[in-house]
């Protein structure tokens, strides 16, 4: 079933906005809003489509297309890890600005055959030839968010080449070519996809590589415009035919490390050389009887175990969705879980970090006590702006012998530093400005290591057996959007595509990594409009800030979930993005 179109989908927002600020409009009434029959699928006022149902295989991403070239794997008898290559490949075509072989990955692998999770860390490392000492003697009290001195090694194709060797089954060639001929052809741009666009044209000029691979006549192409992208599709040849060495030991490395000694970068062809991604054991923590997995740091992960162990203790499910008591409690774990964040989420190869202890039932115990159901908690330093603006893409594959994959790629913010660094047909991530220049901070810049990510894949398991694959992306947003899914389904027992849809809220203004400066005050909560004006007034008097907000600060969403009875897979997908689950 197709979503509402977009303008039904605004209106029936506006309406509901208007009617819950209306004298005597209640919340219940608020939550008996609904659309029209044939646009309501399931059993929530709020879902915008069905849930999408297969037996064998399904692919769930933010582009139709993507999400139509990983199935199309499957159905050759690719495997999870094919599909998801394949996938993420065409949405460094489709969707530049959020992803690409310039940035890093991060994924959780559930291998059927040996019943096993697995972690894979894909991010790159800093410059060997910058150091702190040197960023601050020019000056700089942070790293610039965009150009050259924001770059890290680009991780992606490691992650790729990890990936495959251990998981995968079909040729390079096979799973590479389909991004590789919509990149000559072209393909028609999307609607989301071209707002993002459009709101990176004044960057991009500043680049002429820039400007001239993604800013055909002068200006961003727009929706339903034919777009294509020959230099990408070189590369793409290139990793098919050689394989991903040829990214990091061969002509793409060298292109990159040219450009960067012209425009005062700090690349080299051994930062290269010497990158390796690492396979990491997942972290968890039980949530009412479901195990939920996410990758220790130097991703910030945990931290959505670190709110669900605060919100574990109270009964959520005899307050319901969008109730004040669970938003405020939601936020003020939030809070107390990002601070934490702030202090001890690095690089663990530079670092000690205490992961086990943090994500622990016995330390939230402790860390709850914290928590007045009265009054927002203020003194709290304010959320990194950099992390409020982070572009990513996520999908989830699971094929027919159950093999599961959590997959996340980012260039962080829209089209990374803004710098498409020669005749590559992509842009370089801006990674490096996550890092701190304050000599004691743990996450503070040293040459080869990775920086604080916001990047994080998830999976669930219930009796040792996957049950759903699943993340949100977006920068801070993401752990936020993880926790309040996984409360939509197991404490709402929403489904997987109204768990998605419903209302979310958002907070920012946290301590963050980046060492910037802190500021007195508890943060803003930011809401949805489908959330009632009764409920907005009781969390402001609370102490809260509140404030409406719509579109991409509330994430993106894909999932799929493995029906316990029946074995069937439900697919959902984000109605935020131009996304889509597919199956068969």
């Amino acid at each position: 079933m197709h979503r509402p179109p977009l303008i039904w989908s605004l209106l029936f927002s506006l309406v509901g906005l208007l009617l819950s600020a209306m004298p005597g409009w209640t919340e219940e009434h608020t939550v008996e809003l609904e659309y029209p029959q044939y646009r309501r699928p399931g059993d929530s006022p709020y879902q915008s489509r069905s849930v999408v149902m297969s037996r064998e295989g399904m692919v769930a991403t933010s582009q139709p297309l993507a999400a139509q070239v990983g199935l199309e794997i499957l159905r050759h008898g690719g495997t999870a890890a094919d599909a998801a290559i394949a996938t993420n490949a065409m949405l460094g075509l489709v969707e530049p600005m959020s992803c690409g072989i310039g940035g890093d990955l991060f994924v959780i692998y559930w291998d059927a055959k040996n019943q096993k999770l697995y972690g894979l860390n894909a991010s790159g490392r800093s410059p060997q030839a910058l150091s702190r000492k040197m960023l601050v003697e020019e000056g700089h009290e942070y790293i610039p968010t965009y150009g050259p001195l924001s770059w890290s090694v680009p991780g992606c194709v490691s992650g790729w080449g990890e990936l495959h060797e251990r998981f995968g089954q079909l040729d390079w060639e096979t799973i590479l070519m389909p991004s590789v001929e919509y990149a000559e052809r072209g393909f028609p741009v999307t609607e989301v996809i071209a707002a993002y666009w459009k709101g990176s044209e004044e960057r991009l000029k500043e680049w002429p590589t820039s400007q001239a691979t993604y800013l055909p006549d002068e200006r961003a192409p727009r929706a339903g415009e034919v777009f294509a992208n020959p230099d990408l599709a070189a590369v793409y040849r290139a990793i098919a035919k050689k394989g991903p060495e040829v990214f990091y030991q061969g002509w793409v490395a060298e292109r990159i490390v040219e450009f960067s000694q012209h425009h005062e970068g700090f690349l080299r062809l051994e930062d290269f050389a010497a990158h390796q991604s690492e396979w990491v054991e997942p972290v968890s923590t039980n949530y009412r009887g479901y195990d939920v997995w996410e990758l220790p740091p130097n991703g910030q992960g945990i931290a959505a175990l670190q709110v669900l162990n605060l919100l574990e203790p109270y009964d959520l499910k005899a307050w319901g969705p969008g109730h004040p008591d669970y938003l405020h409690l939601f936020v003020e774990a939030k809070k107390l879980a990002f601070a934490d964040r702030a202090r001890f989420y690095a690089d663990p190869t530079f670092e000690d970090l205490p992961v086990q202890t943090l994500i622990s039932k016995a330390y939230a115990r402790q860390r709850g006590k914290r928590i007045d159901m009265q009054q927002a908690a203020t003194n709290i330093p304010p959320g990194d702006p950099l992390l409020a603006h982070g572009d990513t893409i996520y999908l989830t594959v699971v094929d027919k012998d159950r093999n599961c994959c959590s997959f996340i790629q980012s260039i962080f913010h829209g089209f990374g530093s803004g710098i498409v660094p020669g005749k590559v047909g992509f842009a370089l991530q801006n990674r490096g400005a996550l890092f701190s220049l304050q000599a004691d901070h743990p996450n503070r810049f040293e040459p080869s290591k990775r920086p604080f990510h916001t990047i994080i894949p998830a999976m669930v398991t219930k009796d040792g057996k996957p049950w759903l694959c699943f993340g949100v992306m977006g920068g801070d947003m993401q752990p936020q959007g993880h926790a309040q899914i996984l409360v939509n389904l197991i404490d709402f027992g929403m489904n997987v595509q109204a768990a998605g849809d419903t209302p979310r809220v958002r907070h920012n203004g946290s301590a963050e990594p980046t060492g910037r400066p802190e500021a007195e005050h508890g943060g803003t909560v930011l809401i949805e409009p489908g959330i009632p004006a009764t409920v907005r007034a009781e969390l402001e008097s609370r102490g809260h800030q509140v404030k409406v907000a719509g579109g991409s600060s509330f994430g993106g969403y894909q999932a799929i979930l493995i029906d316990e009875e029946t074995g069937m897979l439900h697919g959902a997908t984000e109605p935020r993005k131009d996304g889509t689950a597919v199956g068969y």
